[in-house]
C-alpha cells in the first residue's frame, strides 16, 4: 500500500543539502572539494558556550521544561533585544524555539488560512516557499533585480497586495543576495504594511552580519512587536551553533501565545540544557563572534574582487549576510550550468541561484564563511576554467 499525502508529494527539501551530498561524496573519491554551497560557518562553537551546554547536562537540565521556554532565557533575550533593537520588549513576547526554520511555520499557521496570500521576494530562502505550501497558502513573489543592489522596492510590493494578502516576509541582510534594505525602505515597507493590516515577518538570522555600521534597521522598532511585526532570529549564524537548533521569535503576545500552543502541540519544548548554553551566547564574553564580522568582510573582499576578476563573471558587494551573488549570464551558461560544471571540473561546490526563485536563474550563491585560503584557490581554479 503506497498511499501518500499531496503535501508529502509536493515538498522539495533544501536543494543545497543535496549539492553537499554531492560534494562529501567527491571528497570520498578523494577530490579537494571547496565548499561553498551550504551557509554553515566555517568556525567553532564558542569554547564558553559548549561548556555551559556540557555542564548543563551534567546538572541533569535534561527533562521537559515550558513551552514558550526558560524564563530566563527569555529575560536575558529581552535585555540583549533592547540594546539591538533599542526597545524592551516582554517575556510573553518571546517564544523559544528549535531553530529559525520552524519560527516560519508556527507564524504562517497562526496568522494565516488556506488560500491566504504571503508576499515574498524573488530570489529568497529557499524554506519560505516550501512551508507556504505546507500550510496550503500562496506565494506572491517580488522580484529583487541586480539594478536595485537586490533590495526589495516598496513600490513593487505595494503592486504585489491584494485583499487576500495576509503577511509579508522580508529578510535582510538577505539570503542568498546579501542585500541590506534601507532605512527609509525599511520605514516605507512598514507604512505600506501598516495601511493594508497585514503583518510582517522579518528574517533577521544575518542582523549580526552587516558590514556597514548604522546600515541596518530592524521593522521592529517602529511597532516594538506590539501589532505587526514578528521577528525570527536564531543563533545558527551568529554563534556558529547550526547544529544546536535554537533560536527566539519575538512578536504580539496573543500570536505569541498561540504559536506557543502550537510548538506545544507539535514538539512539546526546546531541550532546557540547550537553552542554558543560549543564554550563555546572550550574557558570556565571546570575542570569537566580534572577530568574525572583520573575518567575514575580509573574505567578502577577497570573493568578490576576485571573481570580478573573471571574465564573464560580475558581482556585487554584498551589505550583510556571508553570501555573495555573481551573475554568470555572459558566460553564456545559466546557473545552475555554471554550478554543476564547476564542481564537476574544479571541485568547487555552490549553490545555482534558481533554487532560490525563478529571478536566481543567470545567477549563483556563494558562502563566503570559509577560509579565506580556500576562497583564493577557488579564484584561481576558477580562472583556470574560464580565462
Amino acid at each position: 500500500m503506497n498511499k501518500f499525502s499531496k503535501i508529502s508529494e509536493n515538498l522539495i527539501g533544501q536543494k543545497m543539502f543535496q549539492i553537499l551530498a554531492q560534494a562529501k561524496e567527491l571528497e570520498r573519491q578523494g577530490k579537494d572539494v571547496i565548499h561553498f554551497e551550504i551557509g554553515d560557518p566555517d568556525y567553532k562553537t564558542p569554547q564558553n558556550i559548549k561548556d555551559a551546554g556540557c555542564k548543563a547536562i551534567q546538572d541533569d537540565h535534561t527533562h521537559y521544561t515550558i513551552s514558550q521556554g526558560l524564563e530566563e532565557f527569555r529575560y536575558e533575550a529581552s535585555k540583549k533585544i533592547s540594546i539591538s533593537r533599542n526597545f524592551l520588549p516582554s517575556v510573553e513576547q518571546i517564544l523559544v524555539t528549535p531553530g529559525a526554520n520552524i519560527q516560519i511555520y508556527l507564524t504562517l499557521l497562526a496568522v494565516a488560512d488556506p488560500g491566504d496570500e504571503i508576499i515574498i521576494t524573488d530570489p529568497c530562502f529557499v524554506s519560505y516557499v516550501s512551508i507556504i505550501n505546507l500550510c496550503n497558502l500562496v506565494p506572491i513573489k517580488v522580484p529583487l533585480l541586480e539594478e536595485n543592489n537586490f533590495r526589495l522596492s516598496p513600490d513593487d510590493l505595494k503592486n504585489a497586495i491584494t485583499k487576500k494578502t495576509k503577511l509579508i516576509i522580508i529578510n535582510s541582510p538577505n539570503n542568498p543576495t546579501g542585500s541590506v534594505i534601507k532605512k527609509d525602505e525599511m520605514k516605507s515597507i512598514y507604512e505600506i504594511a501598516e495601511k493594508n493590516d497585514i503583518y510582517i515577518l522579518s528574517d533577521e538570522v544575518y542582523s549580526r552580519m552587516v558590514f556597514e555600521k548604522g546600515e541596518f534597521l530592524s521593522p521592529s522598532s517602529f511597532d516594538r512587536c506590539n501589532e505587526r511585526v514578528i521577528v525570527a532570529h536564531s543563533f545558527s549564524k551568529s554563534h556558529a551553533m547550526t547544529g544546536w537548533r535554537i533560536g527566539a521569535v519575538m512578536g504580539p503576545k496573543e500570536l505569541i501565545r498561540r504559536m506557543t500552543l502550537i510548538l506545544e502541540t507539535i514538539t512539546s519544548c526546546v531541550s532546557p540544557f540547550i537553552q542554558i548554553a543560549a543564554i550563555e551566547a546572550l550574557t558570556g564574553p565571546h570575542p570569537e563572534v566580534d572577530k568574525m564580522i572583520n573575518t567575514l568582510m575580509h573574505s567578502r573582499n577577497t570573493l568578490v574582487s576576485g571573481l570580478n576578476s573573471i571574465e564573464g563573471i560580475s558581482c556585487l558587494s554584498p551589505g550583510g549576510s556571508f553570501y555573495a551573488f555573481p551573475n554568470v549570464s555572459e558566460l553564456k551558461m545559466n546557473g545552475l550550468e555554471f554550478s554543476d560544471y564547476l564542481l564537476k571540473e574544479s571541485f568547487i561546490a555552490t549553490c545555482p541561484g534558481a533554487h532560490f526563485g525563478d529571478a536566481g536563474k543567470n545567477y549563483v550563491r556563494f558562502c563566503f564563511a570559509t577560509p579565506e585560503i580556500k576562497i583564493r584557490e577557488a579564484i584561481d581554479r576558477m580562472r583556470l576554467l574560464f580565462n
